[in-house]
C-alpha cells in the first residue's frame, strides 16, 4: 500500500479531503487507545495525512462545581492535566515506534473526550479510537465509543484492542440501498484500492435476526427473491466497479441479520466498512443499529461513514 491522497477521487469541496485534513485519533492511555495510536499512526503515513492525538481531560465546569472547595478542585485539575501530559507522551512515543515517518501533533483540553472528538470531526480526514471491549450496549450507554460514533461527522474508525494483522485480507462492506450505504461503498472501493486487495459486498435482504428461528441457512427466500436481491446489489455496485477496476469483487447475499453476518466476516477481514443514518440523541445510542453493534463486537478495525449532511 503506497501513499496517496484520495481527495481528487471525492467533492472538492468536502473539508474532510482538504489537503490540512488530519487523522484525528482519541487517547486516554488504555490499551484499546494504543491500539488506535498503532493503527491510526500506519492509516496517516499511507493516507499522506498527518496524525493529531487528542485527549479530553473532561474538566469543564469543575470549579463551579467545586465551589467552596475551589483550591482542592485546583489539586484535581492539576493532577489531571499532569497525568494528560503523560498520556499524550505515551501516545507519541507509541506512534512513532509504529510510523517512524509520521507527521505528528497533539492537543489536550479541558473538553470531555467525546466532545472533543465530536467537534473535530467536522474537518477532520477521518477520527480513530480504541473500542472498549464486548460488554453489551448498556454498559456502553453514554460511553465515548458510542458517543462519537452516533454524533460523529464524517469517517469513524474504531479499532478493537486486540485484532490480528491481515494485510492480504478483505474489506468488507455493508450494502442495504440506502443514500449512507452509497458513501460506505465509496468509501469501501477507496480502501480495498489503496490497499491492493478485493471487496467483499455484503447485503441481507432484511434488518431482522432470524437465526433462532431458522437454523443458519445464508438464504432462504426463493428463487425470484434471491434473483432480485443479486439485482439490487449489482446495480449498487456497477458503477464502483467501472471506476476501480482493478479491485475484485466478491458478492454476498444473506436473507437477514447484516449485523451478525458482517461481524462474522470481521473475523477474517482487514477492514469492515458500514454506513451510519446519523440518529442523534438517545436513539443514537439505543436503536442497535448495524453500526452500534460492529464497533462493540467486531474483530477487525470498523469504518463508520456518516451521512453527507447531519
Amino acid at each position: 500500500m503506497t501513499p496517496h491522497d484520495t481527495t481528487s477521487q471525492t467533492d472538492s469541496t468536502d473539508t474532510h479531503h482538504l489537503v490540512s485534513a488530519q487523522v484525528v485519533v482519541g487517547v486516554d492511555g488504555s490499551k484499546g487507545s494504543d491500539a488506535a495510536v498503532r493503527w491510526a499512526a500506519g492509516y496517516a503515513v499511507h493516507r499522506g495525512r498527518e496524525l493529531r492525538l487528542m485527549h479530553g481531560l473532561g474538566l469543564v465546569g469543575v470549579n463551579t462545581v467545586a465551589g467552596a472547595y475551589a483550591v482542592t478542585a485546583q489539586d484535581v485539575i492539576d493532577a489531571a492535566r499532569a497525568q494528560g501530559r503523560n498520556v499524550i507522551t505515551h501516545a507519541e512515543h507509541l506512534a512513532q515506534l509504529a510510523a517512524p515517518e509520521v507527521r505528528l501533533s497533539s492537543a489536550m483540553t479541558s473538553d470531555s473526550p467525546a466532545g472533543l472528538l465530536v467537534e473535530h470531526s467536522a474537518e477532520a480526514f477521518a477520527v480513530v479510537i480504541g473500542a472498549t471491549g464486548s460488554a453489551g450496549t448498556l454498559a456502553h450507554l453514554g460511553s465515548t465509543l458510542l458517543a462519537v460514533t452516533a454524533h460523529a461527522h464524517g469517517t469513524v474508525i474504531v479499532v478493537p484492542a486486540e485484532h490480528a494483522d491481515r494485510a492480504n485480507a478483505p474489506v468488507v462492506v455493508g450494502v442495504d440501498g440506502s443514500p449512507v450505504s452509497e458513501r460506505a461503498i465509496a468509501a469501501a472501493f477507496i480502501e480495498a484500492a489503496e490497499r491492493r486487495t478485493s471487496l467483499v459486498a455484503v447485503h441481507a435482504c432484511a434488518d431482522w435476526d432470524i437465526g433462532h428461528f431458522a437454523g443458519t441457512d445464508p438464504f432462504l427466500g426463493d428463487a425470484a427473491s434471491e434473483e432480485a436481491e443479486k439485482a439490487l446489489l449489482a446495480e449498487r455496485l456497477a458503477g464502483w466497479q467501472e471506476k476501480y477496476p482493478d479491485v475484485p469483487v466478491v458478492r454476498k447475499i444473506y436473507m437477514s441479520a447484516p449485523a451478525e453476518r458482517l461481524r462474522e466476516w470481521s473475523q477474517t477481514a482487514q477492514l469492515v466498512v458500514v454506513g451510519s443514518r446519523g440518529r442523534g440523541g438517545i436513539s443514537g445510542l439505543l436503536l442497535g443499529s448495524t453500526s452500534n453493534f460492529l464497533v462493540q463486537h467486531a474483530q477487525c478495525p470498523v469504518m463508520v461513514v456518516h451521512p453527507a449532511t447531519r
